[in-house]
């Protein structure tokens, strides 16, 4: 496990641009973390890192957005999904197969499901306005 401090916003995607570099194709990464922790900051850099050049936003309405790249990427909003019926109509597994890196936030709504995907681990803290802890396990960077 390794741990961060951040202070902005793009230090915090900076960070995501960083894993992204690490990453299998069809990785897993699962957040957790308050709301407006930054865990769509951090996307925004995965993205970016993983060479998706479409705009990256919250797929809290959308339930999931995907971008299109070199290495896809599909971001998930887990919060309204409830059960594991809902997570596969979502397409869950259908980008996990074809090899998108999916990024799930609020993850811990099916922490027992997707340890069995043996996920990276992304924690984000709140410590001020500014600043954030993140933690990343599963993945040397």
């Amino acid at each position: 496990m390794a741990a961060f401090i951040t202070r902005s916003p793009g230090e915090t995607a900076a960070l995501g641009r960083r894993l992204a570099a690490a990453l299998p194709g069809g990785a897993l990464i699962a957040f957790t973390g308050g709301l407006g922790a930054g865990k769509t900051a951090f996307c925004r850099g995965l993205a970016e890192g993983l060479g998706c050049t479409d705009p990256v936003s919250s797929p809290t309405f959308a339930i999931v957005n995907y971008y299109r790249g070199p290495r896809p990427m599909a971001h998930f909003d887990l919060y309204r999904i409830h059960t594991e019926a809902d997570l596969a109509a979502a397409g869950f597994y259908d980008y996990l197969d074809q090899g998108a890196v999916v990024a799930a936030e609020w993850s811990e709504n099916f922490a027992a499901l997707l340890a069995q995907e043996e996920p990276i681990r992304v924690d984000i803290q709140i410590l001020d306005a500014d600043t954030r802890r993140i933690t990343i396990e599963g993945v040397e960077l």
